[in-house]
């Protein structure tokens, strides 16, 4: 067997190592959202890593679990699917049996229950925001482990490290819808240009009473680009 392997590969190509395109798709990611007056901004980079390997340069991290309520997701693809999917089916359940839409603190609970009772097989963040007609828009992050706290804005993955300076230096408290996208689309940009594990495009969805409008941000229009 080794001998017909040295004829058939006599320069050792086969042998040379490459990028590992078996091993756990990543979401080594930007994600943020932030609270606006009439609801809340959500956006993220579109890359999905395999160790070195870019499994997927479009990815949508954006995931819908009801209505108007999305989630964005960093650490393990297939771990914050599967939870994002549950959360989806429990609130499904959930707005049938009381007759109205679920609350976006219901959602984000949901989330912290999953990933607290599975903090050992699990490795998913979360950021959960959205809009309810009692408590207007609101932003929910569940890091590592399933804790819950809500913020005005967050961050998170792995580019937020390089970003949080700048977001403190430029969030201001009462902003305006278009004013909010130009705060998440910048910071994204930024973390994009410093972290081999986020790229691609950014997406934005602006969540409010109305519903869901989707943006998208090519990679040759970002706000920022390290280069120029």
């Amino acid at each position: 067997m080794d001998l017909m392997m040295e004829a058939s590969n006599p320069k050792g190509y086969l042998s040379t190592p490459g990028p590992d395109r078996n091993g756990e798709h990543m979401m080594g990611t930007t994600i943020m959202a932030v609270e606006f007056k009439g609801g809340v901004v959500v956006g993220a980079d579109s890359r999905t890593s395999t160790g070195s390997y870019v499994a997927n340069r479009v990815s949508d991290k954006l995931s819908k679990v009801h209505d108007r309520i999305y989630c964005l997701r960093s650490g393990s693809a297939a771990d914050t699917q599967a939870v994002a999917d549950m959360v989806a089916y429990y609130l499904d359940m959930h707005s049938v049996e009381v007759d109205t839409p679920p609350a976006v603190k219901t959602a984000a609970n949901l989330f912290k229950m999953i990933t607290y009772n599975n903090k050992d097989r699990l490795l998913a963040s979360i950021i959960c925001a959205g809009w309810d007609a009692k408590n207007g828009g609101q932003v929910y992050s569940i890091p590592l482990g399933g804790s819950i706290v809500r913020q005005p804005f967050a961050v998170g993955g792995s580019g937020s490290t390089y970003i949080f300076g700048h977001c403190d230096s430029e969030y201001k408290k009462g902003m305006e819808q278009k004013e909010c996208e130009a705060f998440v689309s910048k910071a994204i940009a930024h973390a994009m240009s410093r972290d081999g594990s986020s790229g691609g495009v950014i997406r934005l969805a602006i969540i409010t009473e109305n519903g869901v409008e989707r943006k998208y941000i090519p990679g040759d229009k970002l706000p920022f680009m390290k280069d120029e």
